[in-house]
Order: C-alpha cells, then sequence, then structure tokens
C-alpha cells in the first residue's frame, strides 16, 4: 500500500520524539561537569590526585584560551602569541587547582540542574543549585558558547550574581599593568599553588 506524501508528512511530524534528542547540548556539558565534581569530592585523595581526575573534564567542558582571553580584556591583542599561550596554560592550571581544592570532600552533596536553558545572544545560560544535606543550596550559572560544535562554558556566575570572568578582569588588569604578560603568569601560578582565588 503507497501512502500519500500528506499522510506521510503527517506521520513524520506527530511521531514521538526519543527523549536524548530533546537534550540540550549546554545542559549536558553542565551536567558532564557536575558528575566529574562529584566524583573527585566522592573519592577525596589529594589535591593533587583530585586536580588529575578533574582536569581532563575542564578540559572538555570549559573554553579555557576563550575565558583567558575575556579575562585579560583588550590587552590581549597586544601581548605576543608565545606569552598568549603561556597565560592560557597558567589560567588552565588555576582553573583546575580551584576546582581540586574547592571540591575535596563529600557530604551527600548533589547537583540540581534547572530543566530550562536561557539564551543569551548566541550565548546559553544553564543555570544549577549545589545541594549540601542540612543547608541552603548554592546557585551557580554557567555562560555557555558553541566551539566547534560543541557547548563549552566560558564564564561562571557564583550566587546568580558573581561573574567569574569580571572578578578576574579587575584582578587581572593591576597585575599586567605592572609587569606584563610574564607577571600575569606568575601571580596565576602564585594563586594555583594556594588552590584559591
Amino acid at each position: 500500500m503507497r501512502m500519500s506524501l500528506s499522510t506521510a508528512l503527517l506521520l513524520a511530524l506527530t511521531a514521538p520524539v526519543p527523549a536524548l534528542a530533546q537534550a540540550d547540548p549546554a545542559r549536558a556539558t553542565v551536567q558532564t561537569l557536575d558528575d566529574g565534581l562529584i566524583a573527585i569530592m566522592k573519592a577525596k585523595g589529594t589535591a593533587k590526585s583530585r586536580a588529575t581526575a578533574i582536569a581532563p573534564v575542564i578540559d572538555r567542558t570549559f573554553d579555557l584560551p576563550l575565558m583567558t582571553r575575556l579575562a585579560v580584556g583588550a590587552g590581549w591583542t597586544t601581548i605576543a602569541p608565545a606569552d598568549q599561550q603561556a597565560l592560557v596554560a597558567a589560567f588552565r592550571r588555576l582553573t583546575i587547582a580551584q576546582y581540586a581544592a574547592n571540591f575535596d570532600d563529600w557530604s551527600g552533596e548533589s547537583f540540581a540542574i534547572a530543566p530550562q536553558v536561557d539564551a543569551r545572544g548566541g550565548d546559553r545560560l544553564v543555570r544549577t543549585t549545589l545541594v549540601t544535606p542540612g543547608k541552603a543550596g548554592i546557585a551557580i550559572s554557567y555562560r555557555l558558547r558553541a566551539n566547534g560544535g560543541e557547548w563549552k562554558i566560558i564564564d561562571v556566575f557564583y550566587r546568580n550574581a558573581i561573574s567569574q570572568i569580571a572578578t578576574r578582569r579587575a584582578d587581572f588588569a593591576s597585575v599586567l599593568a605592572k609587569g606584563g604578560a610574564k607577571a600575569l603568569v606568575a601571580h596565576l601560578d602564585a594563586l594555583a599553588a594556594k588552590g584559591s582565588f
């Protein structure tokens, strides 16, 4: 039996869409990060072992070159390419060290990701809450941008208000003004060694 074109189109349009196809890829990126953070919290271990475990997750979910460029600001274009690469590498070390230091122990924590993903121009905003039993939840939002067909994090908003990139830009500007890119690399490495920012 042959089906008419209009009947075939109607069936195609009304067929159920698999749940996986409805999942937002930006939300999936944040889920990957959250899963990695819970894993290192549960594993405990040393700061070094947690850093080793979370590094590939950070590389997969963050656009570290763009974040470095945004944090440095307008002066980025005046920095020599070799120094730009050194800054990206230092920014990566700092990001990994921070997550390894801040997510060091598990006491039943979990992440709740909001089902709705908001558009911000060409970017997307994914809202999450870090849930700790017996304590108020901590809101953390992620701004993501498509890069090479993948959605990657380009900024983190603590309590949905404090932009990590804006905070770092203010800090980086004074270091760059005093000592240039090499001084900023040393500054980032010193912060990474402390495990905090």
